[in-house]
């Protein structure tokens, strides 16, 4: 017993790979609004040792107090919409639970090959958005209800992927409503704290959760967050998007490449 408890804790992954971990995906998180999650998850699958199913589940406890520390900042610059962000919640929290339940049921090739599919539609999409900033979008019943719809498929991708949701959220936003892009992503970390809350125990029943790596990178991911979200307020809007987009088709043909030797063997 002792010998097989040694065994697995030295196929642990090095606390300092992820703490780097963390960084990486706390810097993205501030400076895109988008969690982090869409970087951890690779990054944990590649380095941290974990399968899909569990990098998504623990990512996503991962990526609450990183969410916390960038709306904090995005909010102290007056880029967060207050009213939007309590809307969406509404639906986030609901996609949340559906998304979840998902995660427990299926195969891990569907969802390696769904989360290919999700970064590639975003980067395509990002590509094509021409962000403009400026003041928050006025609310109505309309407005209302896109925000419920975009937070309901926000929680779906949180809870299944791990992701935060905020690739959906700022793209959404930005294209489909017309929102400045710091305010899309400061509104987009805002939510993504009661979706993580809500996934996250969803997820810890299960026992999909790895406490001990989601601590580390959190806590870092956290103290990145906020010179991610300096560099937002610092970068023009059609850099960020463009640099953002590159990188997740980067991040794409990596798993796409991992999948398919994963196949042959």
């Amino acid at each position: 017993m002792w010998f097989a408890c040694t065994v697995q804790l030295d196929r642990r992954p090095h606390v300092l790979v992820l703490i780097a971990i963390g960084l990486a995906g706390g810097i993205l998180s501030g400076a895109f609004g988008v969690g982090g999650g869409i970087v951890l998850v690779p990054l944990l699958v590649n380095f941290g040792g974990l399968d899909q199913r569990r990098a998504a589940a623990t990512s996503l406890l991962a990526i609450l107090p990183t969410s916390i520390a960038g709306s904090i900042t995005y909010l102290a610059h007056g880029e967060v919409d207050l009213l939007a962000a309590g809307v969406i919640a509404v639906g986030a929290i609901t996609g949340s639970v559906i998304g979840s339940a998902l995660l427990k049921r299926l195969p891990l090739v569907w969802l390696r090959w769904m989360f290919i599919a999700l970064l590639v539609i975003v980067a395509v999409r990002l590509a094509l958005i021409e962000p403009v900033r400026g003041e928050p979008l006025e609310f109505s019943v309309p407005v209302a209800l896109a925000y419920v719809a975009i937070g309901l498929v926000m929680g779906i991708a949180s809870g299944l992927f791990g992701i935060g949701g905020g690739v959906i959220a700022v793209p959404s936003l930005v294209a489909v409503l017309g929102i400045s892009d710091l305010i899309a992503k400061g509104t987009s970390l805002l939510v993504m704290i009661p979706t993580s809350i809500t996934g996250t125990i969803t997820n810890t029943r299960a026992r999909l959760v790895d406490l001990r790596t989601a601590l580390i990178v959190g806590v870092a991911a956290a103290a990145a967050s906020v010179l991610g979200a300096f560099i937002a307020l610092a970068m023009p809007p059609r850099p960020s998007t463009l640099l953002f987009a590159a990188l997740l088709l980067v991040i794409a043909v990596q798993l796409a490449v991992r999948a398919l030797r994963a196949r042959k063997q």
